[in-house]
């Protein structure tokens, strides 16, 4: 059974999880905010599941170290989708 997924679920998980990995931390979002030259808003937007840009969240990945698996996961799908053609 497929599941209906949507962008605004994404959101609320990808923030929950920034905010699991910053209470990991024992990080305030003030102070991670400081840590990636962002502010406490855009942290607690994010955490809100508001609107986060891509830098947004490639700065938090990067910060947690989770930017190379995000990268190889990307890599991954480039590299089953450049299969050659028989034809």
């Amino acid at each position: 059974m497929l599941q209906n997924i949507t962008i605004k679920d994404v959101k609320n998980s990808l923030g929950k999880l920034v905010k699991v990995l910053r209470d990991r931390e024992n990080l305030t979002q003030e102070q991670l905010g400081n840590k990636l030259g962002m502010s406490r808003l855009t942290i607690q937007k994010l955490e809100a599941g508001k609107n986060p840009t891509i830098d947004t969240l490639l700065k938090i990945l990067q910060y947690f170290d989770l930017l190379p698996g995000f990268e190889a996961y990307i890599s991954s799908e480039l590299d089953h989708n450049n299969q050659q053609s028989l034809y």
